[in-house]
Formats: structure tokens, C-alpha cells, sequence
């Protein structure tokens, strides 16, 4: 099997890492061991990246722009490109699109630099496709009230109603790299959802995908 590369985005509370954590089960029990991975945080770099930028730092949208992008190169170079490589499925909790929906939509950072700077972080590398679990804000922020805040989970409603808004418009703009899933329905019916579209999306990937 040639290198699949499936990315879970969303805004805070979208349940798009219980998706990522039960797709990696569904190829678990299709034989399949995928290469589980995050941003930020998905090496070691990124692990140190992530304390700053989440719990430990207070970095300026533009330093916000570029510690993201750091942590996004390790993360290609070091896990992302030689999984896909060795032609393994790679899931991954976030990638480019939370960059240009966060640092571009939600900062307000000029967009066509967000983007260009994303294309030399990646080296052009794009996923298969983009799992996008969307819901209303507040639905999403409620959900999360009840834990521990990071410092982008603790930004205003009207940022994260920005960030919602990038996400839905990168998904217009790109609509065969997008599959947009309501995120207000069961989990389970969501992977249900997630897997018939990849089977119809992907034919010759539809074994891995069945339901059965």
C-alpha cells in the first residue's frame, strides 16, 4: 500500500482527536497500524514547542506564526515524510490548516504569507484529505469548559468564531481535499460518516474503510 496521509482538524472541543484515536482502532482491527502523530508536538522538538506555545509562553502573533511553523518542519522531516515513505498510513491531530485558520483568520496575520510560509514549513507536502469536524462555538466551548484551559483554548468566543470561519473557508476553497463532518452527532455515527466518505473518495482504499 502506497503512504496515506489523513489529517483530523477542527476548532477547540470538535472531538477531532476521539475521532483520530478511533479511526487509529478501526485500522487496528483492519490490520493496519497507523503512525499516530500531532501538532504541535509530534517530536521532540515539537513536545518543547508545544509547553511554549500552550501552557509556559505568552509569544506575540507573529512569534506564535513561526514557533508553529518550527514545530511543523521537525514534524515533516522527522515523522510525517518517512512514514508516508515507507508507505504507511500516518493520522494526524492538526496540520496546515489550523495554521492559516488560527495565525491567518482567528491573529488576523496577512493570509498569503500564512500560507506561503505553511508551503516552506511542509515542502509542499499536502494530506490526502482533511477531516474537519465542524459545530457552533459555543456547542464546542462548552463542551471543554469543565478541564484544565490551554492558552488558545482560553481565547475569546469571537476568536474562536474567527477560527471556525477559516476552517470552513479553506474547506470552500478546496473542496476535494476537504470532507466536512457535523460534529454536533454521536461519535460513533461520526466515524461511520467518515468512513463511507473515505470509501467512495478513495475506491481503492475501500477495504480499509469498510464498516463491517
Amino acid at each position: 500500500m502506497a503512504g496515506f496521509f489523513l489529517v483530523f482538524e477542527g476548532i477547540e472541543g470538535s472531538g477531532k482527536s476521539l475521532q483520530l484515536d478511533l479511526m487509529a482502532r478501526h485500522l487496528g482491527r483492519r490490520g493496519v497500524k497507523p503512525v499516530v502523530t500531532r501538532e504541535p508536538g509530534g517530536t521532540a522538538l515539537g513536545k518543547g514547542v508545544r509547553r511554549l506555545l500552550l501552557k509556559d509562553g505568552e509569544p506575540c502573533a507573529v512569534a506564535e506564526l513561526f514557533l508553529y511553523l518550527a514545530d511543523r518542519a521537525q514534524h515533516v522531516e522527522e515523522v510525517v515524510r518517512p512514514a508516508l515513505e515507507q508507505g504507511r498510513v500516518v493520522l494526524s491531530d492538526r496540520f496546515y490548516p489550523s495554521t492559516l485558520a488560527y495565525q491567518g483568520y482567528g491573529r488576523g496575520l496577512d493570509l498569503s504569507f500564512v500560507r506561503e510560509a505553511n508551503l516552506w514549513a511542509t515542502g509542499g507536502l499536502k494530506p490526502h484529505v482533511v477531516v474537519l469536524l465542524d459545530l457552533p462555538v459555543e456547542e464546542a466551548l462548552t463542551r471543554i469548559r469543565a478541564r484544565s484551559l490551554d492558552r488558545m483554548e482560553r481565547e475569546s468566543l469571537e476568536f474562536h468564531a474567527r477560527v471556525r470561519e477559516g476552517f470552513l473557508a479553506q474547506a470552500r476553497e478546496e473542496p476535494d481535499l476537504f470532507l466536512v463532518i457535523d460534529g454536533t452527532k454521536r461519535p460513533l455515527v461520526i466515524l461511520g460518516e467518515v468512513l463511507r466518505a473515505l470509501a467512495l473518495r478513495f475506491p481503492h482504499m475501500a477495504r480499509l474503510f469498510s464498516e463491517e
